[in-house]
């Protein structure tokens, strides 16, 4: 396809308006689509192993992230969704699961070198490398969200601020 391209609706019409998704529901379904200025609506609620990853991978022109509801996360949800879209600027405004598996969230924004700011984390309880690389190089990224969590697995914040030179400003972290 060529030009500019605009996703719009709720994607979940693809699947009948279920509001599960199987696993690797919709992964790498844009990736690489430089051309993508908007994205879909991603109302699923429920996530199997690798929804959604590498989603909007490489889609370079897509300035603001869908909201992304999902509070049931399988192995590997969201994970690369936003890798390299240098474009964005407005990030979800909260990722509300608190709950996760291995990898949920991993590299989420990695290489997004205009976003700004962070959305919401609310979650108090981490799985191994669930925020993993998930600001990595977000070069204009000034202040790190707050991060509540109090119970921590292996590498769960590994790498997620690596390469953000323009954060000035980080909150105590209350996990011990």
């Amino acid at each position: 396809m060529t030009g500019k391209i605009a996703g719009s609706g709720n994607i979940q019409s693809l699947l009948n308006y279920s509001n599960s998704c199987s696993s690797y529901c919709y992964y790498n379904l844009f990736k690489n689509c430089s051309s993508l200025i908007n994205a879909p609506e991603l109302p699923a609620l429920n996530l199997n192993s690798y929804c959604y990853g590498c989603m909007f991978q490489g889609c370079t022109s897509l300035i603001n992230a869908p909201e992304l509801p999902a509070t049931t996360l399988k192995l590997n949800c969201y994970t690369n969704i936003f890798l390299d879209c240098t474009s964005l600027v407005k990030p979800p405004s909260e990722l509300p699961a608190l709950e996760m598996k291995t990898y949920c969230y991993a590299g989420m924004f990695q290489g997004c070198s205009s976003l700004t700011s962070a959305p919401e984390l609310p979650s108090t309880s981490l799985a191994s490398y669930c925020y993993n690389a998930m600001f990595s190089g977000c070069a204009s990224l000034t202040a790190a969200p707050t991060l509540p969590a109090t119970t921590l697995a292996n590498y769960c914040y590994y790498n997620m601020f690596y390469g953000c030179t323009s954060l000035t400003y980080a909150h105590d972290l209350p996990a011990t």
